[in-house]
C-alpha cells in the first residue's frame, strides 16, 4: 500500500486539475461592452488612391498607400540609371508623404546618390470603372535629385502622368538589356 498511495495521489490532484480546467472551460464567456471593429478604417478619405501606378519606364512602377490622417507611405521600383547600377531593379521607399484632399507630396529614400520628391495631385482619370487602367492617375512634378561624389546636388524636374494599374494586373516583368 505504501508503493501505491504516491501514485494514488497523483492520479487524485491530476483529475482534481483537470476537472477545474474542463469547468472553467465550459463556462459561458461574460459579455463585454466592446465596440466592433470600427468601420472607419475603410471610410477614410483618400484610401480609394491606395495602388499601383506606373512610374518613367515601362516595367517601372510606384505602390501608394494612404493611411489614416492622409500620411502615404510606398515606394518605388524603377531602373538604376548609374554607372554601378545600370539596368538594375532598384527599390526607393517613401522616406515622407502625405495626401490632403487630393494634394499628394512624396519624397523617397536616397539610393544609389538618387532621390525623387514629388508634388502634385490624385484625380480621376480615362478608365470607366475602379478596376479599369488609368481609374485614377497621379499628375505633378517629379524631381529626380542626385548627389555627385564632390557632394554637389542636380536636380531634373519634369511633368508626370502616372497611370493606376488595372486591379487585376501587376506590372509587366521587366526584360533586362
Amino acid at each position: 500500500m505504501s508503493k501505491s498511495r504516491p501514485i494514488l495521489i497523483a492520479v487524485v490532484f491530476i483529475a482534481a486539475f483537470t476537472f477545474a480546467l474542463l469547468a472553467q472551460d465550459s463556462k459561458a464567456a461574460a459579455p463585454t461592452t466592446a465596440k466592433p471593429p470600427s468601420t472607419e478604417h475603410e471610410a477614410q478619405p483618400g484610401r480609394e488612391y491606395s495602388g499601383m501606378y506606373s512610374f518613367l519606364k515601362e516595367g517601372e512602377f510606384v505602390q501608394i498607400t494612404v493611411e489614416d490622417q492622409g500620411r502615404v507611405t510606398g515606394f518605388l521600383s524603377r531602373y538604376g540609371d548609374g554607372q554601378s547600377d545600370k539596368g538594375a531593379f532598384l527599390d526607393q521607399f517613401f522616406r515622407s508623404g502625405k495626401l490632403n484632399g487630393n494634394a499628394l507630396t512624396f519624397a523617397t529614400e536616397t539610393v544609389h546618390a538618387v532621390w525623387f520628391e514629388f508634388k502634385g495631385t490624385l484625380e480621376r482619370g480615362d478608365g470607366k470603372s475602379p478596376g479599369d487602367e488609368a481609374y485614377y492617375v497621379v499628375k505633378g512634378t517629379l524631381t529626380e535629385n542626385t548627389i555627385d561624389s564632390a557632394k554637389k546636388v542636380t536636380t531634373h524636374s519634369q511633368e508626370v502622368v502616372l497611370k493606376r494599374f488595372p486591379s487585376d494586373a501587376s506590372p509587366a516583368p521587366a526584360t533586362r538589356q
